[in-house]
């Protein structure tokens, strides 16, 4: 279905994605940029405290409440007048002004309904069901050759395609994305995703700042990131910060349902840095204590990551079957050696916790064989 056909029916992550930005004044078009878009909402050349938060609860009116490109032009005409703003692009024709107010509705529409469609599309469960996305060209009218040409390629959730690819890929793109399972793709007659097209890039040259950059072929400057995509990443964060304060057995629950996300094979790629939640150390068993620390996560760095290049994303998502079913080994107060065969081969973690630090943090090897040191004390 058409974005334009679902402007009169907001959803929650729609709303909430837009609610959650924060006003940033600009002096012109492109100061802001790509994912910037996702924390920031600005219109080129408001630069007025009041002048903003005006246009803002304009745009708020037309997203959470399905006011139409007319009623949101109204809405402008009486802003500008008011606030005496003078002096933006477009204002000295009716053309221009007509051009002018279909960009900043149509664009800050179009981007917080994509992102409130990652954000849905992205949940673990959805994404376990229906794996699968497809791209659907709408446009009617003009429409764009590149954009059609992708028309039905199916890729999987977590392809890298989608980072820069992922509607809209330009000002008035209609394209969507709509998710599929194992019978809807082979109702497309696919045995499989596709193989994601590499259409090359171009070069393009900012004229007010002289910058260049390298943008995939059919994607405008600055459409080349899939909105809402950091907004989620915040919103894991912020989830992330909390699974200490939980019960345990939920705090396995959200840890699994991370490790299983799209995220998590970017995280694994090295898209995104710092420290992630791969497992939650079993339950204090009754004659001893196995593993101390003020936190139960087991969190994997970046260095990690990077120091054992060999172990794939599947490894590493198999770290809390080796915690809840491997033998586990004391090297010193603050370390621990698990050990775990799984299908011939032999799983390796390696658990350290920094005298100062509530978390474990791990290491994960793999090999044919592998056995424990002779001076390791075995816990269970």
């Amino acid at each position: 279905m058409p974005i334009s056909a679902q402007f009169n029916r907001p959803f929650p992550e729609q709303v909430t994605f837009f609610r959650n930005k924060l006003n940033l004044p600009t002096t012109r078009s492109r100061q802001i940029t790509r994912d910037q878009n996702d924390a920031a909402f600005v219109v080129a050349g408001a630069t007025k405290a009041d002048l903003l938060a005006d246009l803002r609860g304009a745009v708020d009116d037309a997203i959470s409440n399905g006011q139409s490109l007319g009623e949101f032009r109204t809405q402008f005409e009486e802003i500008v007048s008011k606030r005496g703003w003078t002096g933006w692009t477009g204002e000295d024709t009716k053309a221009g002004r007509a051009w002018r107010t279909r960009l900043i509705y149509k664009t800050n529409l179009d981007t917080s309904y994509a992102a409130g469609r990652w954000a849905q599309m992205t949940d673990p469960d959805v994404v376990r069901l229906r794996p699968y996305w497809r791209y659907v060209h709408n446009t009617i009218e003009n429409p764009r050759q590149q954009h059609q040409r992708w028309n039905n390629l199916v890729l999987r959730a977590d392809d890298p395609w989608w980072q820069a690819h992922f509607p809209p890929n330009g000002f008035g793109c209609n394209c969507g994305v709509e998710t599929l399972n194992e019978r809807g793709l082979k109702r497309l007659g696919k045995d499989g995703p596709d193989a994601a097209p590499n259409d090359g890039t171009y070069e393009h040259v900012d004229n007010t700042t002289g910058e260049v950059v390298t943008v995939p072929n059919g994607v405008q400057p600055g459409w080349d990131y899939a909105p809402g995509q950091t907004a989620t990443e915040r919103a894991i964060a912020a989830r992330l910060n909390r699974l200490d304060s939980v019960d345990a057995s939920i705090a396995r629950q959200n840890v699994a349902q991370l490790v299983e996300a799209p995220l998590f094979n970017r995280v694994m790629n090295g898209e995104v840095g710092g420290e992630f939640p791969v497992a939650v150390v079993p339950a204090a068993e009754p004659e001893r204590q196995v593993f101390d620390g003020e936190s139960p996560v087991v969190l994997l760095s970046q260095e990690a990551r990077q120091a054992n290049p060999e172990i794939s994303v599947n490894d590493y998502r198999r770290i809390q079957e080796v915690l809840d079913d491997g033998e586990i080994y004391q090297q010193s107060d603050l370390s621990r050696l698990v050990y775990l065969i799984v299908d011939g081969s032999t799983y390796r973690a390696e658990l350290r916790r920094e005298a100062e630090a509530g978390s474990y943090y791990v290491t994960l090897f793999k090999s044919e064989t592998d056995t424990p040191p002779a001076d390791a004390v075995r816990l269970r």
